[in-house]
């Protein structure tokens, strides 16, 4: 690899390091989204909703294609990325009513 001048060096050290703290403010982020979503799926079990509410996923893939159109984000990353997250969810809350019908001993 060729040497780099030290201007660039250090911008791109400076850059690495806010896309670092970026992700590690992602993480955090998805990582509170999740607790809420997990208390949701303790809602939808409590109560013998569905997993799945595919009218609100349709609206919030509707609603994160347009915020990443006003951000200059490509829409249809974002959801794939929203798609991901919302399968996860979903993946959870599957888990959640598994294990409450369990722990009643009946099915619901």
């Amino acid at each position: 690899m060729s040497e780099i001048d030290e201007p660039v060096r250090a911008e791109l050290t400076r850059l690495r390091e806010s896309i670092d703290n970026i992700d590690a403010a992602v993480v955090h982020m998805l990582a509170e989204r999740f607790k809420c979503t997990q208390q949701v799926g303790v809602l939808k079990a409590e109560h013998d909703l569905p997993p799945a509410d595919p009218a609100r996923e349709a609206r919030q893939i509707a609603r994160l294609r347009e915020l990443a159109e006003s951000a200059r984000l490509d829409p249809a990353f974002a959801e794939k990325l929203l798609n991901f997250i919302i399968a996860e969810v979903i993946r959870h809350h599957e888990t959640i009513a598994d294990n409450s019908t369990t722990k009643d001993g009946a099915a619901r």
